[in-house]
């Protein structure tokens, strides 16, 4: 029987500002050790090491899958409050499917931070539903609308929430995320 082929489609890197310490020639080495044949890179709000990250995975003989952890506006990316919630924002995880995806995802990054920057740079479910084709979403860690809804009880809700996800991004482009702590 064949070894379970296992990826990590949530890795930060250093470009994850204040977050991530990985540097990417480590994690592709770590990778080889490992025997993973592909890697995401998912760092916070940005893009920044997309070209690295993608020619260095190339050189290593790696799969590179491109990502972005997002923030996610509470409401509108333009709004400023945040409606005595904590933080200006929640979490979600986008992969680049395809070209389109990777293409949607730099739209995604530049218009949070042009028109969504409020203390980090934010999308709303408005400028993702406009840019969703080519896109894998992910329900992410603790800190998303998914998980947010699960914990307040609030369960109607967030199959609402993750049904408007599987309309959106479409029929296989969104998973629930686990993470073992």
């Amino acid at each position: 029987m064949s070894k379970p082929q296992f990826v990590h489609l949530h890795s930060h890197t250093s470009y994850s500002l204040l977050d991530g310490a990985n540097r990417i020639d480590d994690l592709f080495e770590r990778c080889k050790q490992l025997g993973m044949e592909a890697l995401a890179i998912t760092d916070h709000g940005n893009l920044f090491g997309a070209v690295e990250f993608y020619t260095k995975a190339l050189e290593a003989g790696i799969k590179p899958i491109i990502g972005c952890e997002c923030y996610l506006a509470w409401g509108s990316r333009l709004e400023r409050a945040t409606n005595n919630r904590p933080g200006s924002y929640q979490h979600l995880i986008l992969l680049a499917r395809n070209n389109q995806g990777y293409h949607n995802l730099l739209k995604l990054a530049s218009r949070a931070y042009t028109e969504g920057f409020y203390y980090s740079p934010r999308i709303d479910k408005e400028l993702l539903a406009e840019y969703s084709e080519g896109l894998i979403g992910l329900s992410g860690h603790m800190n998303t609308e998914l998980n947010n809804q699960v914990r307040a009880g609030h369960i109607e809700q967030a199959v609402e929430t993750a049904q408007w996800y599987v309309e959106t991004l479409g029929e296989d482009n969104f998973y629930i995320e686990l993470q073992n702590h």
